[in-house]
């Protein structure tokens, strides 16, 4: 460790319980941060996936992008 990382740590004890429960939830999250954005990454990988295995099956309803798009207008009308 460097002496930073003492120095921090050091300063961290003195904290009272509370804040230092705090404190720790703080740093956990900072580090779950980028979990999520690969986690969703890899949950969209996985969903891409099976949708094209369904449309190889053919168990999917294809509609043409034009047709579905002239329904959501016609549906916000």
């Amino acid at each position: 460790m460097t002496s930073n990382i003492h120095e921090i740590e050091k300063k961290a004890l003195e904290l009272s319980p509370r804040d230092r429960a705090l404190l720790i939830r703080q740093l956990l999250e900072s580090l779950e941060e980028g979990d999520e954005e690969e986690n969703a990454e890899e949950l969209w990988i996985d969903e891409t996936k099976r949708r094209y295995d369904l449309y190889k099956q053919g168990k999917t309803s294809e509609k043409p992008a034009n047709q579905v798009l002239e329904n959501a207008k016609t549906k916000l009308k």
